[in-house]
């Protein structure tokens, strides 16, 4: 058991940090738990408020902690509290206030912000990022009454901004750099089914484009979009979606290794001793693929936050706690098709696809043989088998053609499963 006046600090209050806090809890009754966020609330449903921005949603069933949760469970919330820095030698957390947190374990999952766009004008009022709750209210306030819309950044999230303007009656341009929607996982085939769903909701994909300077007027709002290919598109709502900046700063004078995020191994554990990671900013150590990797889903950052607490309620490590191992999934709900990718699907030395009808589509991405991820569109029905062989670890890609049988069973592959 761990000592009985152990004190543990979570830094974010997102899905991995909270899954942290109620893991840690429930290892060791007696410790001194604090959760410390910069947000001014409590953990919210970051897959829904896409769905609330849209109009589809009253507040209400987005938020999952009130902060009656965290009392009930003897656990410190401290919100609207930013990190400053950490003292790894002293194991001290200072924050903006001047307040010092001590800690015996400290977890970091601070996740990301919005990347900007490095052009003119691109923090006009009316140019809108989307991360978090308060993101999600400030864009439902402004699309409800807006009527031009341009989308900057061709993946998962903007897609989600794209989804919004459709949802709020917005004529919105799509502006991708590329000639097709997430260009790193779909072919033009793919891609086609979504650039489809998409015009028929209002928004219109423009390609090899992308955004070059935005237009404001007297106020500082902007009215106007400058295409990458010079055109110039009407725009009173901006959605832009080109990355995150991972929230680690107050780290840079420790020995916590950041190269694109926080280097973790497979317990989430940093190089500084005592320090943990855990969600969107770790590149954590894949048990599956033998490598470094990231991932942003909710699901594996929730894993990687449970696992974080365990290590860091453990005794030993080593032999107390089962080690990260996930295989990732990620779905869009914005069509009248399902749309789901799994694993690492623009990975991979080798891709196959096949096109079942106009709204049924799969590709198939492999690593030294072995199936490491994939996109379905229109049929998510083989998600299941296709996560247990990539758990598998089974060299399946000369059996391809099974693989892509619309309705195939693992039985019918020559593998050891």
């Amino acid at each position: 058991m761990p000592n009985m006046s152990e004190s543990f600090v979570i830094i974010g209050d997102g899905v991995a940090g909270s899954s942290a806090a109620e893991t840690i809890r429930e290892r060791a009754p007696d410790a001194d738990v604090t959760v410390v966020t910069d947000e001014g609330e409590a953990l919210y449903n970051r897959i829904l408020i896409k769905e609330f921005a849209k109009g589809k949603l009253p507040e209400a069933p987005i938020s999952i902690h009130d902060e009656e949760w965290y009392a009930e469970r003897d656990i410190t919330l401290q919100l609207n509290t930013l990190v400053t820095g950490v003292d790894t030698d002293a194991h001290v957390v200072h924050t903006h206030e001047g307040d010092d947190l001590d800690y015996d374990k400290l977890l970091v999952a601070t996740g990301g912000t919005p990347t900007q766009l490095p052009v003119e004008n691109s923090d006009a009022d009316g140019i809108h990022h989307f991360w978090t709750f308060e993101d999600a209210r400030r864009i439902r306030e402004h699309a409800e009454g807006a009527g031009s819309g341009v989308i900057v950044g061709a993946g998962l999230l903007g897609i989600d901004l794209a989804a919004i303007c459709a949802g709020q009656g917005i004529d919105a341009k799509y502006l991708m750099r590329g000639n097709r929607w997430w260009r790193y996982a779909l072919s033009e085939a793919g891609a086609e089914i979504i650039h489809d769903a998409l015009a028929e909701k209002g928004v219109e994909p423009v390609f090899e484009s992308g955004a070059s300077g935005f237009e404001t007027d007297d106020e500082g709002r902007v009215v106007a979009t400058i295409g990458g290919d010079g055109e110039r598109y009407e725009s009173d709502f901006v959605g832009i979606a080109i990355g995150l900046n991972f929230n680690a700063e107050f780290l840079q004078d420790t020995d916590v290794e950041i190269d694109d995020g926080i280097v973790v191994d497979e317990y989430m554990r940093t190089d500084a001793e005592d320090v943990y990671a855990a969600g969107d900013i770790t590149r954590f150590y894949d048990t599956i693929r033998g490598t470094h990797a990231q991932n942003g889903s909710w699901g594996s950052a929730k894993q990687q936050g449970s696992v974080a607490g365990h290590a860091m309620a453990a005794d030993d490590v080593d032999s107390d706690v089962d080690a990260f191992r996930w295989v990732s999934s990620y779905s869009i709900t914005h069509f009248d098709f399902p749309f789901l990718s799994f694993g690492f699907p623009t990975d991979g030395d080798e891709h196959v696809e096949r096109t079942y009808s106009e709204t049924e589509w799969r590709r198939l991405a492999f690593e030294d043989g072995k199936l490491i991820g994939g996109v379905l569109i229109g049929d998510l029905a083989p998600q299941s088998k296709y996560k247990q062989l990539i758990r598998a670890e089974t060299d399946v890609a000369d059996q391809s053609d099974v693989l892509l049988q619309q309705n195939f069973e693992l039985d019918e592959l020559d593998a050891d499963l």
